[in-house]
């Protein structure tokens, strides 16, 4: 059961879903073995609610994590930019 669920969480990094970007972005931290068994371990937990409640799985997007914290998204981008020699003026789009 496992080996399935590690193999599911490493097709579901290929995609732009919820658990994509959650697995891009353990990898890029921790691997991408220990990615998958992280992920492998989200899907045991989304399986054991959609059962246990009835309800159908709604995805979150794969631009859940930039959403969730816009301000934290922004300063770490802009300072990411000024380390690599760029002036940073921000403007928000309407």
């Amino acid at each position: 059961m496992r080996s399935g669920l590690v193999e599911s969480a490493q097709t579901a990094g290929r995609t732009k879903t919820y658990l994509g970007e959650q697995y891009h972005r353990i990898a890029a931290r921790r691997g991408k073995r220990r990615a998958a068994v992280a992920v492998a371990h989200s899907l045991i937990v989304i399986i054991y609610h959609i059962l246990a409640s009835g309800r159908s799985y709604e995805d979150l997007g794969y631009r859940y994590f930039d959403e969730r914290d816009r301000q934290c998204t922004t300063q770490r981008l802009v300072r990411r930019l000024s380390a690599l020699g760029y002036n940073v003026t921000l403007d928000l789009v309407a």
